[in-house]
């Protein structure tokens, strides 16, 4: 991307009652953005007051039961040559300020959206534990729409995307499930059919309210649907495995998460799930054969779904190091538990797994260290 000095960004949100999070997010991002647009969807508590501190641009909008057509209405007034969408409960940490920051001086008109990384969660040490990555950033004069009562997608039927490494951080603080059911039960209601997308969305509210054998019907449901979004079934695959789990089926757990290779070349995540199958078994060598395939299989990016981000670093080594002392293999348990230190350096069961396996190492035979 060449330097293009002209690019400009319109910063368009929709709020409702968020007076304990608005500002956090504006200071993360005010500076960078040449205009703020806030439309709020009915707030009662000091959502447009605070907001007024940040924009003159606040709109109000009558809510709908219908996400898209309110990130349309703020998408329809902005100005500037890009648009930028966060929620309310996003911040960008400072090291994702200054890429943004850079990323904006070096975007040329023929990029027609940028997608970002989304971080979903953290660990106690400050990891990350779930991401997806999301359009973040288009060209306003493209007017791509968003679809979708809920869950919305900004629909990019064609034109140049580009990936970048700026992240949002997501930090969400409240808890919108009862208003989630209820806007996915009027549309379910309104459209008078449960498939494709809907069949989705349906399936992932069962599941979220570990209404376990309801979701898996629902998955299997969309399945067997004849076409689909590939990241969606492989969802489906990884969620319904998980149903089973919890339903005491280990059998239809394992055929759900081999189901997923046929939708593309096996994921990280899928890897690590079927290698947990067999460690929980005991079955130590087949459980590393999976791993070092999650390991393998680590370049090749997820897509837009939510994963487990330690299967894409430290997990398949900790699981590993562990299989591979129990074979004996305890050079090769070593050496990946000194890599999955590089990921979780504080982690005191990995610093201690570490003193173990030197200990044992210098006390065994060469025979006995034989590695991988």
């Amino acid at each position: 991307m060449t330097e293009h000095p002209m690019t400009t960004i319109s910063l368009c949100m929709i709020v409702k009652n968020e007076e304990q999070i608005l500002a956090r997010c504006l200071d993360s991002v005010a500076d960078l953005m040449n205009e703020i647009i806030i439309v709020d969807t009915g707030s009662t508590d000091q959502t447009k007051t605070i907001a007024a501190r940040y924009t003159d641009r606040l709109y109000t909008f009558e809510w709908k039961d219908d996400f898209a057509a309110a990130r349309n209405e703020s998408f329809d007034k902005a100005t500037c040559s890009y648009i930028m969408w966060l929620d309310a409960d996003d911040v960008l940490l400072e090291p994702d300020r200054e890429r943004l920051r850079a990323l904006k001086q070096r975007l040329s008109m023929d990029i027609d959206a940028v997608v970002m990384p989304l971080h979903l969660a953290e660990g106690e040490q400050g990891e990350l534990l779930f991401t997806s990555r999301r359009i973040r950033l288009v060209k306003r004069e493209r007017q791509y729409r968003w679809e979708g009562r809920l869950h919305e997608d900004l629909v990019i039927p064609q034109g140049q995307i580009v990936h970048s490494d700026v992240a949002v951080t997501h930090r969400r603080m409240q808890d919108h499930t009862l208003r989630n059911q209820r806007i996915l039960a009027r549309w379910i209601s309104e459209s008078g059919k449960l498939e494709g997308r809907l069949l989705y969305l349906h399936a992932n509210e069962c599941f979220d309210r570990k209404e376990y054998a309801e979701a898996a019907e629902a998955f299997n449901h969309l399945l067997e649907e004849p076409s689909g979004y590939r990241e969606e079934r492989i969802t489906a695959c990884a969620r319904s495995a998980e149903c089973y789990f919890h339903l005491g089926k280990p059998e239809q757990q394992l055929d759900s998460l081999l189901s997923s290779f046929r939708y593309g070349v096996p994921q990280s995540d899928l890897c690590c799930m079927i290698g947990d199958w067999f460690f929980t078994r005991n079955e130590w060598s087949t459980a590393a054969y999976w791993y070092e395939k999650a390991l393998e299989q680590q370049h090749h990016l997820p897509g837009m779904r939510p994963v487990p981000l330690p299967c894409y670093s430290w997990l398949p080594h900790v699981r590993l190091s562990h299989c591979y002392a129990h074979v004996g293999k305890l050079d090769a348990s070593y050496e990946h538990n000194q890599t999955a230190l590089r990921y979780l350096p504080d982690d005191p069961y990995l610093l201690d797994n570490a003193r173990k396996l030197k200990k044992a190492i210098s006390n065994s035979s060469p025979s006995a260290r034989s590695s991988k």
